[in-house]
């Protein structure tokens, strides 16, 4: 199951020519990442003070295929393509009207508030395991 997040492209997200600074798209598909996890029905302020943890990325592949410009209108997608004890592992991609501009493969883990690795808790995998594919 696929959740979708709109997004404009506004100037403070571009450079000098109008195009889409690079580390912005992190930003994005954070934000896309977010919304995905509350649409499933997991409230991660709730996660935080009830479990004592947090996601955190742990890796992200990232390939840059074309410019996003100021004031496009930009959609997030976030798919979960593995869940399992320890890690998540999600495909996003940031599209202009259908047409594929950047794409991720993104794995996150849980911390415990001191930084150590953390079980995913099985209702959340629940959750999560629902939305695969």
């Amino acid at each position: 199951m696929s959740h979708t997040f709109p997004i404009r492209v506004y100037y403070e997200d571009t450079d000098l020519a109008g195009i889409v600074y690079y580390a912005n798209y992190l930003k994005f598909i954070e934000r896309g990442r977010t919304e995905w996890v509350r649409h499933l029905g997991v409230d991660q302020g709730r996660l935080r003070e009830e479990e004592g943890i947090v996601f955190a990325v742990r890796r992200v592949e990232a390939d840059y295929l074309r410019p996003a410009r100021f004031d496009d209108d930009l959609t997030v997608e976030t798919r979960a393509e593995a869940v399992t004890g320890a890690r998540i592992v999600l495909y996003q991609a940031v599209t202009r009207h259908g047409e594929a501009l950047f794409q991720a493969t993104v794995t996150l883990v849980c911390l415990t508030d001191d930084g150590h690795a953390a079980r995913i808790p099985a209702e959340i995998r629940r959750l999560l395991g629902g939305a695969l594919h």
